[in-house]
């Protein structure tokens, strides 16, 4: 018996099918003969105690302006979903935050990936200090003494947003720069939120990697070198992925972590290491799967389904 999946994510039309996560979910959810529908955080709604969304059929493949195909409009009782991957990227803001919620009144009946409590409660940059043996020397404040005092023991530093992500924002400050109360001022203006302060790490300059855990356990990495003259790794900024192997280290991390990966049904987590430092844990809707697959010659988005499916025992036959 196959499984009901319904994806909920930014709109289809605009994925590179080259590099998104999503899209290879789809594909292999679709190869294991799941049936898929698709709808954007928009069209959730909660209505006398149940949430349904404005949803569409979906089929996928790999042919570039032509990968997708969907039916017409209806309304899907998510309650009759066995599966939901909340995969729209992040800010993670108000309308993230609501949509956890929403799909909170699902889980686990509906078994969502990722579990929406918990990603709610496991920011990208705050979650990572549930291990603090395993980050660089770390700093969360609004306070501009606080940072100033920080930066004269480190002299080296990274200043980021708390809740950005692909590396808006990023600045390194390094000793004798003149600009920290100006970009405190700008952070100000910018977001209500404290900013994160970190130890800048010169490893980064060898690479920022990107690990992908499936239900806790490490199953592949790639490493993102950052362009010249600049110190984010994202590789929509310039960033270079290149094939990596994981060091010991890594592997202590991954097993570190892996047990609230999984007590926390975090199913899919992207976390980025640099150096011997765990910077980030990646939850909201991790990224990384097709360049790991091109370098390994290794499937990943399978590796998560089988992670999924474990939840459905009785529900499968061998595909």
């Amino acid at each position: 018996m196959s499984l009901t999946v319904a994806i909920q994510m930014d709109p289809i039309e605009s994925i590179d099918i080259d590099a998104d996560s999503t899209f290879v979910l789809a594909l292999e959810a679709q190869r294991r003969g799941h049936a898929l529908f698709y709808y954007l955080p928009n069209d959730l709604t909660f209505r006398n105690g149940r949430v349904y969304a404005q949803a569409r059929s979906l089929t996928v493949r790999r042919e570039r302006g032509d990968h997708f195909s969907a039916g017409a409009r209806e309304v899907l009782d998510l309650q009759s979903v066995d599966v939901i991957l909340m995969r729209q990227d992040p800010p993670f803001d108000m309308a993230y935050i609501t949509a956890t919620h929403l799909l909170e009144h699902l889980h686990p009946n509906t078994l969502v990936v990722n579990d929406p409590a918990n990603v709610r409660n496991a920011p990208e940059k705050l979650f990572v200090t549930r291990f603090p043996d395993l980050m660089p020397a770390t700093l969360i404040t609004a306070n501009r003494d606080e940072v100033h005092a920080f930066r004269e023991e480190y002299k080296d530093i990274i200043i980021k947003p708390l809740y950005g992500n692909g590396g808006a924002g990023v600045f390194h400050v390094k000793p004798g720069d003149e600009n920290v109360n100006s970009l405190l001022e700008m952070f100000t203006e910018l977001y209500r939120e404290p900013v994160i302060v970190q130890e800048y790490l010169p490893a980064v300059r060898h690479g920022d990697k990107r690990i992908i855990l499936a239900d806790g356990k490490a199953v592949g990495a790639t490493n993102r070198i950052p362009a010249e003259g600049e110190a984010r790794s994202n590789l929509h900024v310039g960033g270079r992925a290149a094939k990596t192997e994981l060091t010991p280290r890594e592997i202590d991390i991954c097993d570190a972590i892996g047990p609230t990966l999984q007590e926390y049904g975090l199913i899919f987590v992207g976390i980025d290491v640099i150096g011997d430092y765990l910077t980030e844990i990646n939850v909201t809707s991790p990224t990384g799967i097709q360049e790991i697959n091109r370098f390994n010659d290794v499937s990943l988005e399978a590796d998560i389904w089988d992670a999924i499916e474990t939840r459905f025992p009785n529900r499968l036959t061998p595909v």
